[in-house]
C-alpha cells in the first residue's frame, strides 16, 4: 500500500476507535504505531514511540499549561465565582433578562481567571441556574446561557487551546492569547444583545426584577471582585506590555491568583491542595492526548499524506475564502462527535501545510479554529458544555430543553463567525499593536 492509502485507513481507524469510546490518547498512539510499522517497520515505529513524545513534552512553551490550570483551580476553589455572579446580578439585574445577562458577563470574567470552558460552566451553573429558576426564568434560557457563556473560556486569555495551537503551528503564543481578547468580548456583547432582544420580545422568558438593589449594595459588591480584576488586567497587561512571555505568564498568573486569594482571606491549605490536585490531573490528561497527537503528526509526515492533500487542493485551486469555509464545515461536523483538544490536535497536522501554501494568516486562523472548536462544545450529540450543565441540574431540566436554549446562541454564533471571517482585523489588530 502507498503512504496515502495507509494514512487514509489510519484516519478512518482513529475515528472508529474514538467512536467506540477508546480514550483519544490511546487511539492516537495505537493508530500511529501501526501506521509507522506498516510503512517503515518495527524499528522505526519503536524509535518514534521512544523519541517523539519526549521531544514534544519537553517543549518549554507547554509549561504554561499546568500553571494556567493551577491558576484556574485556585480561582474556582477559592470562591471567586460567587463574588462575580453577585456583583453582576446587582449591577445588571435591571435589564430585560438581567440575571441571564449577569451570568453571561460573570462567566466571561471567570473564564478570564480560569481559562477553562468546562470549569466556567460547572462553577457558574451551580450559582446562576438555581437563582434564575427561582426568579421564574424559563429553564431553556437559564441553562442555555450558562452552557454558551462558558465557551468564552477558550478565547479570553489564558487559553489552553491557544497554547496547544501555538506549539503545533509554531506561532507566537503571546500574540494568539492577545488575539482572543476582541473576539471574546465581541461574543459576550452579541450574547448580551441576543438575551435582551429575546426577553423584550417575550417577557415570559425572564420576568422583570421587581426589587432594585440600593447603590450601597452595588458598590459593596465591587470590593470582593477586586482580585478578579487584578488577575485579568495583570495577565493581559503583562502579556501586552512584553513584561512576561506567554510561558512566564502561566506562573505569573498562578502566583497572582494565589496572592490575591490569600489577601482576600480565601486561600487555605485545603484549597491549595485541592487546586494542585485538580491541576495535576487535568495536565496529565491534556499532555497524554498531546503526546499521542504528536505521534500522529509524525506518522502523517512519514506517510506524505499532507503534501499529497496539498497538491490535490492546489489542483482544485480554491480561494482562501473557499478553503476557510470548507474547513469551517469540517470543524462543525467534527465538533458534534469529538472533544475540543482531540479535534485541534487531529486536524492541525493536516491543515497547517495547506494554510501555509495559501499564505493565510495563522493568528487569524487560530482564532477561527478555537471558535469553531468551542461551538462544538454546544452541538449535539456530544456537546460537552451541555452535558456539564445537565450534570449540574440533574433531573431538574430535561436534556432537550438545554439544547433548545443553546439553539438561539448557535444562531448568534453564525453572525459572530461571519464577522470574524469577513473582518480578520478583529483578530489581528490587537496583536499587531504589540512591540
Amino acid at each position: 500500500m502507498s503512504g496515502n492509502e495507509v494514512a487514509i485507513i489510519a484516519i478512518a481507524g482513529l475515528l472508529f476507535l474514538i467512536a467506540i469510546r477508546i480514550p483519544i490518547a490511546i487511539s492516537f498512539f495505537v493508530v500511529s504505531f501501526i501506521g509507522l510499522f506498516v510503512l517503515r517497520g518495527s524499528r522505526t515505529a519503536i524509535y518514534f514511540v521512544n523519541s517523539v513524545p519526549f521531544e514534544f513534552i519537553s517543549h518549554w512553551s507547554l509549561s504554561a499549561i499546568p500553571m494556567f490550570l493551577l491558576m484556574g483551580a485556585i480561582a474556582s476553589r477559592s470562591g471567586i465565582s460567587e463574588s462575580l455572579f453577585r456583583a453582576a446580578r446587582l449591577w445588571l439585574g435591571f435589564l430585560p433578562g438581567g440575571l441571564a445577562v449577569a451570568t453571561n458577563w460573570a462567566s466571561a470574567a471567570f473564564a478570564a481567571a480560569s481559562g477553562s470552558s468546562v470549569a466556567t460552566v460547572a462553577a457558574m451553573g451551580r450559582l446562576a441556574i438555581p437563582e434564575m429558576l427561582r426568579y421564574g426564568y424559563k429553564d431553556s434560557l437559564a441553562t442555555g446561557v450558562v452552557a454558551c457563556a462558558g465557551t468564552l473560556g477558550a478565547l479570553i486569555p489564558p487559553s489552553i487551546l491557544f497554547i496547544l495551537y501555538g506549539v503545533f503551528a509554531e506561532e507566537s503564543i503571546t500574540r494568539l492569547l492577545i488575539a482572543g481578547v476582541i473576539p471574546g468580548l465581541l461574543t459576550a456583547f452579541v450574547y448580551t444583545a441576543l438575551i435582551i432582544t429575546r426577553c423584550m420580545i417575550n417577557p415570559e422568558l425572564a420576568p422583570p426584577q421587581t426589587v432594585r438593589p440600593s447603590m450601597n449594595e452595588r458598590m459593596g459588591s465591587l470590593l470582593p471582585v477586586t482580585p478578579v480584576i487584578v488577575i485579568i488586567l495583570g495577565i493581559i497587561l503583562a502579556l501586552y506590555g512584553g513584561i512576561v512571555t506567554a510561558t512566564e505568564a502561566g506562573a505569573f498568573g498562578a502566583a497572582l491568583t494565589a496572592i490575591t486569594a490569600y489577601f482576600s482571606r480565601r486561600l487555605s491549605v485545603r484549597v491549595m491542595i485541592e487546586s494542585v490536585t485538580d491541576a495535576v490531573g487535568t495536565t496529565a490528561n491534556i499532555f497524554m492526548i498531546a503526546m499521542g497527537a504528536a505521534m500522529f503528526a509524525s506518522f502523517l509526515a512519514v506517510s506524505g499524506f499532507p503534501s499529497w492533500l496539498g497538491d490535490q487542493l492546489i489542483a482544485f485551486d480554491p480561494s482562501s475564502l473557499e478553503l476557510i469555509l470548507i474547513i469551517s464545515v469540517t470543524y462543525v461536523i467534527l465538533g458534534m462527535f469529538l472533544d475540543p483538544i482531540g479535534i485541534l490536535l487531529l486536524t492541525l497536522p493536516i491543515l497547517i501545510p495547506l494554510l501555509e501554501a495559501q499564505k493565510i494568516d495563522m493568528i487569524w486562523f487560530g482564532v477561527l479554529t478555537v471558535k469553531f472548536i468551542e461551538i462544538g462544545l454546544l452541538t449535539p450529540p456530544v456537546g460537552l458544555n451541555v452535558y456539564t450543565v445537565k450534570a449540574v441540574v440533574g433531573g431538574q431540566v430535561p436534556l432537550g430543553r438545554i439544547f433548545a436554549g443553546v439553539g438561539w446562541f448557535l444562531v448568534a454564533e453564525v453572525f459572530i463567525m461571519a464577522l470574524l471571517i469577513g473582518f480578520p482585523a478583529l483578530s489581528t489588530w490587537l496583536p499587531a499593536q504589540m512591540n
